[in-house]
């Protein structure tokens, strides 16, 4: 890793959504403890990504590109441990939505084998894993299901509207 560098346009928006990621994860369990009562200490898991968000953070000035593959890469094995975490019933594999479309724009147009590579990898990660990653470490009631369900596709939502306004008229080129 070199030095730090002034962070280019497209690695400025991955850094801040790093940051929005890092800075909501402590809010997950406290989601899941008011809106579903139970499950608080499996939640607690979530938390296991932090690490690897921060990572991204450090390696933005340092290595915009590694900043930039991380990110996808990061989100994508986090929504798959959050699967095995919550199970396929959560709603928590929607995340790889928002995945994929950081792949779509954080790339220029001179990386475009590395935005195809990262494209291909994650579905391979997603292919490889999709209804193969057994129960859910715990076991929630048909109704908190639900609420995990609601909970996720507002969270998935939401990530991908701001990741779409942080994104627009970033150069390309």
């Amino acid at each position: 890793m070199g030095e730090k560098a002034p962070l280019d346009p497209l690695t400025q928006a991955t850094v801040t959504v790093a940051w929005v990621i890092l800075l909501n994860k402590p809010f997950y369990p406290l989601y899941v403890w008011w809106l579903v009562g139970s499950g608080v200490q499996a939640s607690l898991g979530t938390l296991a990504s932090v690490p690897f968000f921060l990572l991204i953070i450090y390696l933005g000035p340092r290595n915009a590109l590694a900043a930039r593959i991380a990110l996808p890469l990061v989100g994508t094995v986090d929504t798959l441990f959050e699967t095995k975490l919550f199970g396929y019933g959560s709603g928590t594999e929607l995340f790889l939505a928002p995945c994929i479309m950081l792949v779509a724009l954080s790339f220029y147009a001179e990386e475009k084998w590395w935005q195809r590579g990262m494209a291909g990898l994650l579905f391979l990660l997603f292919f490889a894993a999709h209804g193969r990653l057994g129960a859910a470490l715990h076991e929630w009631s048909p109704n908190e299901l639900a609420t995990l369900f609601n909970i996720n596709v507002f969270a998935v939502a939401s990530l991908m509207a701001f990741v779409a306004i942080r994104y627009a008229g970033l150069p390309r080129h």
